[in-house]
């Protein structure tokens, strides 16, 4: 291992112990991930009855009532609740080393910090196969039960590195032969123009801020979402939506 790599784990920044899942897409999808312990689930029988829970999992059943302590108000946990312990970290050099032929794109944002925004992300990014998902770790959420809520089952499918600084990131993204292409309303290209034939890296800032200056410096192009202008902007897990499925067209077969 080499030294710049870190022991900590994914979940690190979890100030309350373990994570906690509810609702059965990212319940199910949790106990479906080999590299996921789930560590106890708590459920109605109603609910219990439905899924296909391994017989070996501390299950304890409760009432709706009881389940709403352990969840955000208005959390909508259909009736199940797990608590998870962290994945363990995917580092950025094993995932290029592991993919050098493959053409799918990377996703990278820079200072994402809305859980609902990076859930939909990695939604967005199982839907149309990135190869995974880059963050700063500073400055994006950790796992958690919103997250897991808005990515529907993708958080346990969709690989997710998190490096200590994006600009170094992206030098080594461009050193496996990815086009780096950062999205920002101010660009003149619009991104259909910008996509490479071959490997993409397609790189989002936050939402009010945008990408960061040298985030920026670090692409290879700039390009903007040919949107109306009667509309300013598109949030950052639409606009990465449009990115994605722009980058899938381009791979897909011409003709019949």
């Amino acid at each position: 291992m080499s030294s710049h790599k870190s022991h900590r784990r994914r979940g690190a920044a979890q100030l309350n112990g373990n994570p906690k899942f509810w609702g059965r897409h990212a319940v199910l999808a949790a106990i479906a991930n080999p590299e996921r312990r789930v560590i106890k689930i708590w459920g109605t029988r109603e609910a219990l009855a439905q899924m296909d829970v391994p017989s070996a999992m501390p299950i304890q059943y409760c009432d709706v009532t009881d389940l709403a302590r352990f969840v955000p108000r208005d959390a909508p946990h259909q009736g199940i609740v797990a608590e998870v312990a962290p994945l363990e970290d995917v580092w950025l050099s094993d995932v290029l080393e592991g993919h050098e032929e493959d053409e799918r794109p990377l996703l990278v944002l820079d200072q994402v910090t809305d859980p609902h925004n990076v859930g939909a992300i990695f939604r967005s990014a199982a839907a149309f196969d990135a190869i995974a998902v880059v963050t700063q770790d500073r400055h994006a959420p950790p796992e958690s039960g919103v997250l897991a809520k808005a990515a529907s089952g993708a958080l346990e499918t969709m690989p997710w590195i998190r490096v200590v600084n994006l600009s170094r990131a992206l030098e080594e993204i461009a050193d496996h032969g990815y086009w780096r292409i950062g999205l920002t309303g101010h660009a003149e290209m619009t991104l259909d123009k910008a996509l490479s034939p071959r490997r993409n890296a397609l790189v989002l800032g936050a939402e009010g801020e945008g990408m960061r200056h040298n985030v920026a410096e670090h692409c290879d192009a700039l390009a903007k979402l040919p949107i109306s202008d009667r509309m300013e902007s598109l949030n950052v897990s639409n606009a990465a939506a449009v990115a994605l499925y722009a980058a899938a067209t381009l791979r897909q077969p011409k003709g019949g």
